[in-house]
């Protein structure tokens, strides 16, 4: 993360207030065994434009704080830091896959490829592993309702992001000119 100046802080913390509410007020929740087992909402796309517009680092902040502050604002079951650790990574490795693209507003293929491996990885493969490493809920119990969420959400936070990367690129030059 470059030099952080007070507008890209207000812009951070904006994405931290949107990735709680999204996720944790206006998504729905469905608890299995008294954990929750499946959430559906666009609670990632905060966290994943974060990393995108500012970098990993800034991208796994968001995340990780997220989570953290939406924990305390809204639980469902004890506090776990492994799914901050995947709510990190879900900024961090989208904003890594897209580093050597020097484009400033990345393709739809070039973030359907990013968000999906950030996606692949944080959603599809930890938060199902971690579920059956603490909670002991079987695979087969997690994964395929994370790989149907994943299948839908992918192409709606690409397409997303890539819109609110263009608006947000037009505000940002019409103010310096």
């Amino acid at each position: 993360m470059k030099k952080m100046n007070t507008r890209k802080l207000v812009f951070l913390a904006l994405l931290i207030s949107l990735n709680i509410v999204l996720s944790r007020i206006a998504s729905i929740r469905i608890a299995v065994g008294g954990i929750e087992g499946i959430r559906i909402g666009f609670g990632a796309l905060p966290v994943i434009l974060a990393g995108i517009m500012f970098g990993s680092t800034a991208g796994g902040i968001v995340g990780a704080v997220g989570d953290i502050v939406g924990y305390y604002i809204n639980p469902l079951g004890p506090y776990m830091p492994h799914f901050t650790l995947a709510a990190a990574l879900t900024g961090i490795i989208p904003a890594l896959v897209l580093k050597p693209i020097k484009a400033p507003i990345p393709s739809i293929g070039q973030l359907l490829i990013a968000i999906g491996v950030g996606q692949l990885i944080s959603s599809v493969i930890l938060v199902p592993y971690f579920l059956l490493l603490l909670f002991k809920m079987p695979l087969v119990t997690t994964l395929p309702p994370k790989v149907v969420g994943e299948i839908i959400n992918l192409p709606i936070y690409s397409l997303f992001t890539q819109v609110l990367l263009k608006r947000i690129n037009m505000a940002y030059f019409k103010i310096h000119q």
